[in-house]
């Protein structure tokens, strides 16, 4: 879809959409209710939080949550993953004497439905990797947290659907990000944008790697591409 040379975009939202310091830039309410084409928020958050972001942004909910396990578009949410499974990892990672940060019951995991984070500031990351992969799951760095999540399950395949439920083509979009799960994304996308803060996974699978970051760099990205 292209409204008058407009590409859609598929946003991340952490050091994507946000200041450095974390919150959301208040400028991205203005790009997301003026952008004349759709906006996907893809994000490694649980689904409430995009959601909400859209909501309160005045803009359709469209959204690519948790990795790619949840989407919503056109009102029809989508699941892929195995939540049981992802939390009894962590249940194991615990038992062995892990330490999660985040609780399941806490407001980064209460919500999630189809994989579960940890704290990467606290987590043994060696560990972790160990005992997700005796579940026949895998771990995604975001540079936020430790994402325990089936293997398959990204953000790009998120998009992909997101991309049929609205009749294009998946490369019209315009994608920007910053770390490991927006890699997919970006393979995705017909251009993709790695903001000045991004992990090296997604600098090296960028078509453009900004000289901003956080939200500045992906306001640079979108003005490049309006038409």
């Amino acid at each position: 879809m292209d409204t008058d040379g407009v590409p859609p975009l598929a946003l991340d939202i952490d050091g994507t959409l946000t200041t450095a310091a974390g919150p959301i830039d208040p400028r991205a309410f203005d790009l997301l209710a003026d952008w004349e084409a759709p906006v996907v928020l893809a994000t490694g958050k649980s689904f409430p939080y995009p959601v909400a972001l859209a909501h309160y942004a005045g803009v359709p909910e469209t959204v690519v949550a948790e990795n790619g396990g949840v989407v919503l578009v056109e009102g029809e949410v989508r699941h892929a993953g195995d939540p049981e499974r992802a939390r009894a990892a962590y249940r194991a990672y615990v038992d062995r004497g892990g330490d999660p940060g985040f609780t399941l019951e806490g407001t980064v995991n209460r919500w999630r439905e189809t994989e579960v984070a940890v704290d990467r500031s606290r987590a043994d990351e060696a560990l972790l990797r160990e005992v997700a992969a005796e579940f026949d799951l895998e771990v995604f760095d975001t540079g936020y947290a430790y994402h325990v999540k089936t293997p398959g399950v990204e953000k790009g395949d998120g998009l992909a659907v997101v991309a049929d439920a609205l009749g294009v083509e998946p490369s019209a979009f315009v994608a920007v990000g910053d770390s490991e799960n927006d890699v997919s994304t970006f393979s995705v996308a017909g251009r993709s944008f790695a903001v000045a803060n991004a992990d090296e996974r997604a600098r090296a699978a960028a078509d453009v790697v900004l000289a901003a970051g956080y939200f500045d760099g992906t306001l640079a990205a979108v003005e490049r591409v309006r038409g």
